[in-house]
């Protein structure tokens, strides 16, 4: 049975999965699914917090890259344009020097997700500090810092799915 919505979040997965996303949601299990695998929501609610556990996934693995200068939650960034996280890097001239600044902007809803999703969104924006563009050695690295990187997109893209969704807890 076809869900009322496309799957916008799922297209670039092949169409067996899709369809059992969509056995789900016309099941009505959907939330359930994702409650059962990720019964946990994390603690981290401030940008102190936040930046924090981002300094300590790159001190852990990435401690040739450059310093993180912030780490927030960002309400502006939201599902309309795409962005669940942001990486940028702020150049100024101080003195005479240019100096770049190191910043990574997660999305206001993962503070109440799980503490997975969370990981998988700042170990995302960490690995464009190593490989900026989306490709083998990107999601290679984002896979060491992550094991299990893939299945938590993939599972992060089905909760994003069901945050759509009439009736959800977000939606109410």
């Amino acid at each position: 049975m076809p869900s009322p919505f496309a799957l916008k979040y799922l297209q670039a997965y092949p169409p067996a999965l899709q369809d059992q996303v969509r056995d789900l949601i016309a099941q009505g299990r959907l939330g359930d699914y994702l409650q059962k695998r990720y019964p946990q929501r994390h603690a981290i609610q401030s940008d102190k917090a936040l930046y924090a556990f981002a300094q300590g996934l790159k001190n852990d693995h990435l401690r040739n890259a450059p310093p993180i200068d912030k780490v927030l939650f960002d309400n502006r960034l939201d599902l309309t344009h795409r962005a669940l996280g942001l990486h940028t890097t702020v150049s100024r001239v101080q003195g005479g020097k240019l100096k770049a600044k190191k910043e990574i902007r997660v999305a206001s809803l993962f503070k109440e997700a799980a503490p997975e999703f969370l990981s998988m969104i700042v170990v995302h924006e960490l690995a464009h500090f190593k490989e900026s563009d989306h490709n083998k050695a990107f999601y290679k690295l984002c896979e060491h810092m992550l094991p299990g990187y893939h299945q938590l997109e993939f599972d992060l893209r089905v909760y994003l799915t069901w945050r759509d969704m009439p009736g959800s807890a977000t939606t109410d």
